[in-house]
């Protein structure tokens, strides 16, 4: 298990959590997806569901909680540009054929908010809610600030190899970075050289989502 913060009862929480985001788990299933001891996964489980934050299904295994859809709700409501980029996401997407991102500055990371895969067999998926590094990938560089004359930055097995990606900056009213638009995939779809693909595509969603 990876320890993110430090703080290991609050990682492997979130390592219970995120082992039924994508389909309920008995205690089991939770045990062997998040590699905790049977008593531990029990435990933070246990807790978890009395916070609300867990509950139990018609079969008893574990699903996501009723106590965090007010907490999606408001947290939706108070960073709106998730639901201003979907369109735009869902129209790069469909015109590339590419899994397309989004993704904001989290501290000295970037955390990806929005996630639409490609619908080839054979694609890159980030899940939503990932947390990456900020000094590679095209995504954590546009986020660090870097650019270029053409409005875009790529990137070539940087991050993982046989990946390549292309983002372009969301803006601020203020001119200020805000997200990075991204589209990736294997290199052979992608190719060497993703930006001279789709480049001119992500910068041009990219400025319709900025407001």
């Amino acid at each position: 298990m990876d320890m993110v913060t430090g703080v290991g009862v609050l990682d492997k929480a979130m390592v219970v959590l995120r082992a039924v985001e994508s389909s309920p788990c008995t205690l089991a299933q939770l045990q062997t997806t998040t590699g905790l001891p049977r008593a531990t996964a029990h435990r933070l489980a246990s807790a978890l569901e009395i916070h609300g934050l867990l509950r139990r299904d018609t079969d008893g295994r574990f699903e996501l909680g009723h106590g965090l859809v007010p907490l999606g709700r408001e947290a939706a409501e108070r960073f709106p540009l998730v639901d201003l980029a979907r369109p735009e996401l869902e129209a790069l997407r469909d015109t590339t054929g590419e899994s397309v991102q989004l993704f904001v500055r989290e501290g000295a990371q970037r955390r990806c908010v929005q996630s639409l895969e490609s619908t080839h067999g054979l694609r890159w998926i980030v899940p939503e809610g990932a947390l990456l590094p900020l000094d590679v990938g095209s995504a954590g560089r546009v986020l660090c600030g870097e650019s270029s004359r053409a409005g875009w930055i790529q990137s070539v097995g940087e991050r993982e190899a046989g990946v390549a990606s292309v983002s372009a900056p969301v803006h601020a009213s203020d001119g200020a970075t805000v997200a990075a638009l991204s589209v990736s995939g294997p290199i052979e779809r992608l190719s060497r050289q993703p930006g001279k693909r789709f480049g001119d595509a992500v910068v041009d969603a990219a400025r319709r989502i900025s407001p």
